[in-house]
């Protein structure tokens, strides 16, 4: 072998050891590279090209590498490097918790908030009294300066009993016997007062202002419960009561819901306050106080029965005996009648000189001879002259109801 040739071989060898060592050298740089990534960030992740740099946001640096720069053949080829694929983090969702306000109820400028209460709407004793469990309304009633209503936002003392004003920590009196009675007896007249206003025009006489609440103003209390549809009973009507609220709340006295509105004349009879409605289509013309059949002699229940007889007595006085119990004076205690107005069989609507707020016929419906003129003229039946069976002449019908419970 000539020495050019073996000059040409020795440069082609030293050519191609100096080209492996080159793309040996940056095959170690790569994997330099990629091992610093992996230990500062955690993550196994390609190292990043020489040629690209990180978004300025990313806040790990970009790990630093050695790059060897070998000249080699542009024909040449390097194998790409192998990019490494790894999981993208878990995304750990954002949970946002809504900010609560919570309004406490505001504490009472009060002597002792414990002890008072605010109204949130219009009230009654009564269920100030329920709502609290506080068995006496009475003594609220009485603590609470003796109003009838109570109206949204109002402080009411629940305390009654403490010798003191919860409100503004004055002293206050405890209720005692004697101050109870003199309140009740107040309210009483308050009472009578509110209903001889509300009866006046009717025909009724009015009440004694006298504090009493006897057996003429509990026959009253029960006609006001009747005609604002109220549980009708003759008791007693208690101040704070949802019931007392109701009566002083009325500037007039409804028809009661139990009348026959639609005859053109009625009567409503009822044993429970024994009284008596009397009216025409939807309106009261009268009340009176009557007086219905006694035990064993009840007066019988009627729905809209029309009355059938009228007898105006002319030749005794407007005073005719009885068939069933005849007498010979003029007494209704002995079965007398002042022209009766018959409804059925020989119950009748007739005048008295005796008409208790009790029971005590023998099944009529006693009114006043007053009133029982009063009536027979507003029926127009005032100049009769004699007995008449006309129906169409009456032209009235009577219902009676309920039950007498006396006082106790």
């Amino acid at each position: 072998m000539n020495p050019s040739t073996r000059t040409v071989r020795r440069s082609a060898r030293s050519l191609f050891v100096v080209l492996v060592w080159s793309l040996t050298a940056a095959a170690c740089s790569s994997t330099v590279a990629s091992q610093q990534t992996s230990d500062e960030i955690g993550t196994v992740t390609p190292a990043p090209s020489t040629s690209s740099s990180r978004p300025a946001s990313t806040s790990v640096p970009p790990a630093a590498s050695t790059t060897v720069t070998t000249a080699v053949d542009a024909t040449t080829a390097v194998p790409a490097t192998t990019p490494v694929t790894t999981a993208p983090a878990a995304t750990v969702p954002t949970t946002t918790i809504p900010a609560t306000t919570t309004t406490m109820p505001a504490e009472l400028d009060v002597h002792d908030p414990d002890c008072v209460i605010r109204t949130e709407v219009d009230t009654t004793f009564e269920q100030i009294a329920i709502e609290n469990e506080i068995e006496d309304p009475v003594a609220i009633w009485f603590a609470n300066g003796r109003v009838d209503t109570l109206v949204a936002g109002d402080l009411v003392d629940i305390c009654p009993t403490n010798a003191v004003n919860d409100i503004d920590g004055e002293p206050a009196a405890a209720p005692d016997e004697q101050s109870i009675r003199a309140a009740l007896s107040s309210n009483v007249e308050r009472q009578q007062t509110k209903m001889n206003e509300l009866f006046a025009g009717y025909g009724i006489d009015d009440l004694d202002v006298d504090g009493v609440s006897g057996p003429r103003t509990g026959q009253r209390l029960c006609a006001t419960r009747l005609a604002l549809g109220l549980d009708t009973t003759i008791g007693d009507m208690a101040p704070g009561s949802d019931e007392q609220a109701a009566l002083f709340a009325t500037d007039a006295l409804p028809t009661p819901d139990s009348t026959a509105v639609e005859s053109q004349r009625w009567v409503l009879i009822d044993r429970t306050c024994q009284i008596m409605f009397i009216g025409a289509g939807d309106g009261t013309a009268f009340i009176f106080p009557t007086s219905t059949g006694s035990e064993g002699f009840e007066t019988r229940d009627q729905d809209r029965s029309e009355a059938f007889r009228f007898n105006p007595a002319i030749d005794n006085g407007g005073w005719h005996d009885s068939s069933e119990f005849p007498v010979g004076v003029d007494n209704p205690l002995n079965g007398n009648l002042y022209k009766p107005l018959y409804f059925d069989l020989g119950q009748a609507i007739h005048g008295a000189n005796n008409v208790p707020p009790t029971p005590a016929s023998k099944g009529c419906a006693r009114l006043s001879v007053d009133h029982q003129n009063i009536f027979v003229s507003w029926l127009g039946l005032d100049g009769a002259t004699g007995e008449t069976w006309r129906k169409s002449e009456m032209n009235v019908t009577v219902s009676v109801q309920g039950e007498f419970i006396a006082r106790t």
